[in-house]
């Protein structure tokens, strides 16, 4: 048994029209306060079709971690959800990240640069596109590939760092421009930022000894929902919300839930 939490982020229900030829994108877990249970699965690739069966993804970009950079997953979102996708390169797929360090990067000309600062850091994004129809690249549906690379420097250090990765859409340059890949990638980048790793650092989840029963999700859901209340009270940290309610316990968290 696995369970997988799904939230559509602009992604209508059946029955109902997305708002826009080509969305913004889906990802799971990033709004939706409940999870969604998944039974006798024995990893989190094999949940991929069965949460995303329940929406219409027509038109949509679907995101994904590294992990779900699957064959059978391009093939599902194209053929079955009528989807568009931008899925990440990693090491788990060796042959294609090879394939990818291997094209012609230097050459290429359509690029986006993306400058900001936070964190006590300051970062340089770029965004390189390349049209693979006719190269041979072993993906379904593949059209463009993409190669982004963040230049980071700690202004308190100095330190610089430098980290590249590669992804895969089946949208053409006419329907995603280095700009857009560029900010579609950072929101997957921002929901693993402000869910996934919140609920690890803040509440210890990967620690979690909860496994039994419907204990993970309700859990999940709980953790959702304190994140959730926190920012929608102005608190930007979690951490730091979590401290402040934790000054007056007995009645701090009823007053942010409006509770008398």
């Amino acid at each position: 048994m696995r369970w997988f939490e799904a939230s559509p982020r602009r992604a209508a229900p059946k029955g109902q029209s997305p708002s826009s030829s080509v969305q913004h994108y889906f990802k799971a877990a990033f709004l939706q306060p409940a999870p969604l249970r998944i039974q006798d699965t024995p990893n989190e690739i094999t949940c991929f079709a069965t949460l995303l069966e329940p929406f219409d993804l027509a038109g949509v970009v679907v995101t994904a971690d590294a992990l779900h950079t699957q064959r059978a997953h391009a093939r599902f979102l194209v053929e079955e959800k009528e989807a568009h996708y931008l899925l990440v390169v990693k090491a788990n797929q060796p042959g294609l990240q090879r394939a990818l360090r291997s094209l012609p990067w230097t050459r290429v000309t359509a690029r986006h640069y993306q400058r900001g600062s936070g964190h006590g850091r300051r970062e340089t994004r770029v965004t390189r596109m390349l049209t693979v129809t006719d190269l041979g690249l072993d993906f379904p549906y593949a059209v463009q590939a993409a190669k982004i690379t963040r230049y980071r420097t700690d202004l308190k250090s100095g330190k610089r760092t430098r980290q590249t990765v590669y992804a895969l859409t089946n949208l053409s340059h006419l329907q995603a421009s280095p700009k857009r890949i560029g900010e579609l990638a950072r929101s997957q980048w921002t929901i693993e930022n402000r869910l996934h790793f919140v609920r690890d650092t803040a509440f210890g989840e990967d620690a979690s000894q909860v496994r039994t029963g419907h204990g993970p999700e309700n859990m999940a859901t709980l953790r959702n929902l304190a994140i959730n209340t926190l920012r929608d009270h102005g608190h930007a940290s979690i951490t730091a919300g979590l401290r402040h309610v934790s000054y007056e316990p007995f009645t701090r968290p009823l007053d942010l839930l409006d509770i008398p």
